[in-house]
């Protein structure tokens, strides 16, 4: 089998093994105690802090250990909230933000706050001055993801740093795609990370909350973790996540350079190998590791079955899974195609003779996929168009998930004259951004949607 999905989570480095080894045997002890074990737990627990601090460019007493990214996430949101309830009660937030974060804004709402959503573009990235217009007098703190974890873009915090600083507010961000790579730069206030995906050890976060930041934890509090996280300190753990961190660090540059290369190859070549595929995510401002494409016609979880099969495991932000019925919130904010998403992320050491075995799978995976599913054989072909008409085609497709009402939608196009309309019903969530990305991958005019008497209209012209 061969691991493509370290932005889920990247196996442990080495040194991470080593360090939680040694850790085992030396860092058991309560490390709030005067005598020599507690000693030398703390002094472990001191050291490990100052690393990751170290790493993440910050003061060792402004960084807090949780017991995961999302614990961070919902903490420092939360404090930071309560810190600047005087200032206001406004939470922004960018559209592609991490679950954790939308879930602690959803939080935040239902208690009586307000939440202002910045949109991305169709690479997904904010807009620096989109983002600085929705921060106002009345905003108590904003978030802004450093990379996207579904299409890795990059997001451009300094900017968007600058522009808090100057509203009076301040800046959490989710850097946990991004720790391993290098700092976040910018004038930032808070900041989230999570080890495991750095390559450190699962059940390990940090929170770090610069000096002058107003804050004020929230839940459940002891004297540990200056009160910002309670329990007794996972010290084997934390030793091991700072030591991989510090690790991963040193061998950054290098492994950037030569999987970005990877990744580019990716890029290029899926088009050229699949049909009707279309790569999302910046092709310049991103995580060099990471790289997202869908396919039309295709069921996302089936295709996922495929290359697992063939010795491949990936990551899909598709709809057509069984966890969900709707396409991930990252796709749907950017507008692109959501059938058949598959995400690759390539771990730290990655082969270019496993990047090639997985260009000469995929292609056959997809073909078989839509084979299946009764897609249009020559997905990449467009039919011959018959003469001038006003004709109109009514395609029902109620009840039926993603891919099916494009597939049909496809199957019937043929036999429309130029300036015909065709309208799918659909009951499927996932129509409403897959039926506009073929018309745009077919150069087809995408009439509009309108509800219908049960589920949406979505009506295309036939332009050529």
């Amino acid at each position: 089998m061969t691991y493509f999905d370290s932005a889920s989570s990247a196996p442990l480095h080495p040194v991470a093994r080593q360090a939680l080894v040694a850790a085992l045997d030396e860092g058991w002890a309560d490390p709030g105690r005067l005598y020599r074990e507690g000693r030398r737990a703390r002094l472990l627990l001191d050291a490990a802090r100052e690393a990751a601090a170290e790493a993440v460019g910050c003061r060792p007493d402004e960084l807090t250990f949780t017991p995961s990214g999302t614990a961070a996430v919902h903490a420092g949101v939360a404090g930071a909230l309560a810190g600047r309830r005087r200032a206001g009660r406004e939470l922004v937030v960018s559209a592609v933000e991490h679950s954790s974060v939308l879930h602690a804004a959803a939080a935040h709402e239902a208690a009586g706050g307000a939440v202002v959503q910045v949109g991305v573009d169709r690479a997904g990235r904010v807009d620096p001055a989109a983002y600085a217009r929705a921060v106002g007098g009345g905003t108590a703190l904003a978030c802004l993801q450093s990379a996207n974890h579904e299409v890795g873009t990059a997001q451009p915090v300094a900017e968007v740093a600058e522009a808090c600083r100057a509203a009076g507010a301040p800046l959490l961000v989710d850097a946990a795609q991004s720790l391993a790579w290098g700092p976040v730069e910018g004038d930032w206030s808070l900041l989230t990370g999570s080890a495991h995906k750095w390559g450190g050890p699962a059940g390990v976060g940090l929170l770090v909350v610069r000096k002058g930041t107003r804050f004020a934890a929230q839940g459940a509090a002891d004297e540990r973790e200056s009160g910002r996280s309670a329990g007794f300190e996972n010290i084997p753990a934390v030793v091991a996540a700072a030591a991989s961190l510090r690790a991963v660090r040193a061998e950054a540059d290098a492994e950037a350079a030569r999987l970005r290369e990877l990744v580019d190859r990716i890029r290029a070549r899926v088009p050229e190998l699949v049909a009707d595929a279309e790569v999302v995510g910046d092709p310049v401002r991103r995580l060099p590791h990471l790289v997202t494409f869908s396919c039309l016609y295709v069921d996302g979880e089936t295709l996922l079955h495929e290359l697992d099969r063939s010795g491949f495991s990936v990551s899909s932000g598709s709809s057509c899974t069984s966890s969900t019925l709707t396409p991930s919130h990252v796709l749907r904010a950017m507008g692109v195609l959501s059938e058949g998403n598959v995400r690759v992320s390539l771990p730290a050491g990655t082969a270019e003779a496993e990047v090639e075995r997985f260009l000469e799978v995929l292609p056959g995976a997809v073909t078989g996929v839509r084979e299946r599913f009764g897609a249009p054989v020559a997905a990449g072909a467009r039919a011959a168009a018959p003469a001038q008409g006003g004709a109109e085609l009514v395609v029902d497709a109620l009840g039926r998930r993603c891919p099916i009402p494009v597939i049909e939608l496809a199957k019937v196009f043929g036999g429309v004259p130029v300036g015909g309309l065709v309208t799918v019903l659909s009951d499927d969530e996932a129509a409403r951004l897959d039926i506009p990305a073929w018309c745009g991958m077919r150069g087809q005019e995408y009439v509009g949607e309108r509800p219908a008497e049960r589920g949406t209209a979505y009506t295309v012209r036939r332009t050529s």
